[in-house]
């Protein structure tokens, strides 16, 4: 479904089951996968792809050239830069065009949400299932399941695929964290890396 007032390029791919709503931009050549949703007054940038069930909420901002993962959710008025060292002029005051600088991307990969107001501050890649918390600025890229929060953002803890916070399983040999929810188990290899564990905390 695509409301009549978005405005989608001719030249985008758009999946049939998308939805754009209300005064969202869809730029050239951007390609917008199946189920993905796009809130109002959102912008998708020039080339930019957004994977399958993905979700961009209103007035969200996505610069080019951003890849967007399967399953991916950016928050209402959040923002993906693409210039390292924005200037409106040149040094000798002329005005800047699209040749006097190379746009660089934000990577959101499969699973990751990115919070409210929240900045990516190109290069960067937010890792799978991480979360970004509402109004954090990412300046460095955030591992596979991490909890950032703040200015500049840093890591305080692990949240698993059903986005709760991990809590300590203390009775573990080795670092083994648990969903609240579900029971998911995972294992923290060092300080930036967490993997999944196949098994679930037995309940007794």
């Amino acid at each position: 479904m695509f409301s009549e007032s978005a405005d989608i390029s001719d030249s985008a791919t758009v999946a049939e089951s998308a939805m754009i709503w209300h005064l969202a931009q869809v730029r050239d050549h951007a390609v917008i996968g199946s189920g993905v949703v796009i809130g109002r007054g959102a912008y998708v940038g020039s080339g930019v792809t957004v994977g399958a069930n993905s979700k961009i909420q209103n007035y969200a901002l996505v610069y080019e050239p951003a890849e967007i993962s399967a399953g991916v959710f950016i928050g209402p008025a959040a923002v993906l830069t693409n210039d390292q060292r924005p200037r409106a002029v040149n040094p000798d005051g002329t005005l800047k065009t699209a040749s006097h600088w190379i746009p660089v991307g934000v990577k959101v990969l499969e699973g990751a949400s990115v919070g409210a107001r929240a900045v990516c501050v190109a290069p960067v890649t937010v890792g799978k299932w991480a979360m970004v918390a509402a109004g954090a600025v990412v300046i460095a890229d955030v591992p596979d399941f991490a909890l950032v929060v703040g200015v500049p953002a840093c890591r305080v803890g692990w949240v698993g695929r059903q986005g709760s916070r991990l809590e300590k399983v203390e009775e573990s040999a080795g670092d083994v964290w648990v969903c609240p929810v579900t029971s998911a188990l995972y294992k923290e290899v060092s300080s930036d890396v967490l993997i999944e564990l196949p098994e679930v905390l037995d309940p007794a």
